[in-house]
């Protein structure tokens, strides 16, 4: 039998029988079982990393029989350049060659793999221990729905419970096809109340809401779960945009009253045509980003906040072009300010993306960079809740965020 056809039905093996033992796998045996199914591959050592809730630190998955491990930062070490740039990262070690491995569900950025081989791997081995990661990062996310390992795992700090709900609240921070990328991020990681983000993929139509409720704390995190579970309903229940913001509207008011408010932005894209329609609910207003140059959409006034409306707003419409980036965000973005009181301002955000795109960074790693360099913008006093989604329409960005499979 060749070398090739014996990698083949090793993997083959590994795959089938780690699919096989993932059906009554408790969370914690995940990383021994990993690894043992890894070792049938040729793999001497094999251990996970997830990255925590600032995307600072990745931190090693303890199991029994796998080696010992310290937090590895994410600038400025091998296992973090694997996350930052989604690519494989391989360097040689004495008495054998150890590889950085991202764990990706979709385009979604989990952690890396620390892959310990008796030698580099051929071409067609390092496409099978590929597969393998992929699938390890899978079930990864499956099991983290039945167990708080990975969540307790994740958090270098204590969360505080506003942050809790808000994390339990999110979509994943990542999503990807080969039309469009939407890409989040929000600060004060271990300590957001009030921002938020959601979004959702339907047939040709991404459909997204950024939200920033009144107050701090646990009514501000409490305001925004009533505000998103609304959002979710109607646009399940497919409604269209003014519908949508009639309903969340009800929602604030009728559930918490007085003056309980949020500002948001509402937003459709039609992906075939472009054709982008949004509602501003006393948000800041969205902004285009085509190639180095920022594009203030049409002019449309806001309507009041959410919790605060007197009926059906108005929806505001524009087209993009293909290769245009749609952000919204927060007041906490562009209005955070420096010791000597400089905002950071639209400008200063649309030159931060643009020279991240021109870099060729993945939108993920574009996003985590940009929220470093918000918090140092204010010498790491946040004043305000921040959060962003960045939208990339047909763009070759989730390709960006897929390096090793090209």
């Amino acid at each position: 039998m060749s070398s090739r056809a014996a990698g083949t039905d090793a993997l083959r093996d590994a795959l089938r029988s780690l699919l096989h033992a993932c059906h009554l796998l408790a969370p914690d045996d995940l990383p021994v079982v990993v690894a043992d199914h890894a070792a049938r591959m040729g793999v001497r050592e094999t251990v996970l990393y997830l990255a925590d809730y600032e995307q600072v630190t990745l931190v090693p998955v303890p199991g029994t029989g796998v080696p010992e491990r310290q937090e590895l930062s994410i600038e400025g070490t091998l296992a973090g350049r694997a996350f930052r740039r989604v690519e494989v990262v391989g360097s040689a070690v004495q008495h054998g060659y150890r590889l950085w491995v991202p764990l990706l569900d979709g385009v979604e950025r989990l952690g890396v793999a620390e892959l310990l081989l008796p030698a580099e791997p051929g071409a067609e081995e390092l496409d099978a221990l590929l597969a393998f990661a992929t699938l390890v990062a899978e079930l990864v996310v499956v099991r983290d729905a039945y167990t708080d390992l990975f969540s307790r795992l994740r958090r270098r700090k204590p969360l505080s419970l506003a942050a809790e709900m808000q994390w339990e609240l999110l979509p994943p921070l990542t999503f990807g096809t080969d039309r469009v990328v939407i890409t989040g991020g929000l600060e004060p990681a271990y300590d957001i109340g009030g921002d938020s983000f959601d979004y959702a993929f339907n047939g040709s139509t991404a459909e997204l809401m950024v939200i920033d409720s009144v107050g701090h704390g646990l009514p501000a995190a409490v305001l925004a779960g009533v505000a998103i579970s609304a959002y979710r309903h109607a646009r399940r229940n497919r409604l269209d945009l003014p519908d949508t913001a009639v309903e969340v509207d009800a929602a604030i008011a009728g559930q918490l009253g007085g003056s309980r408010f949020a500002t948001a932005v509402l937003a459709s894209l039609d992906i075939d045509t472009g054709r982008l329609r949004w509602i501003n609910a006393g948000h800041p207003p969205p902004l285009i980003l085509r190639g180095s140059s920022l594009v203030q959409p049409p002019h449309c006034p806001p309507a009041r906040p959410l919790g605060l409306q007197d009926g059906k707003p108005a929806c505001c419409e524009t087209r993009l072009e293909p290769g245009d980036r749609l952000l919204l965000y927060t007041d906490g973005i562009t209005e955070a300010r420096s010791p000597d009181g400089e905002f950071f301002g639209e400008q200063r955000l649309a030159d931060f993306i643009s020279a991240a795109v021109s870099a060729g960074e993945p939108a993920p790693e574009m996003v985590r960079r940009l929220m470093r360099h918000v918090l140092t913008h204010q010498a790491d006093q946040l004043q305000d809740d921040a959060s962003i989604v960045v939208l990339e329409w047909l763009t070759g960005g989730e390709r960006r965020a897929l390096h090793w499979s090209d």
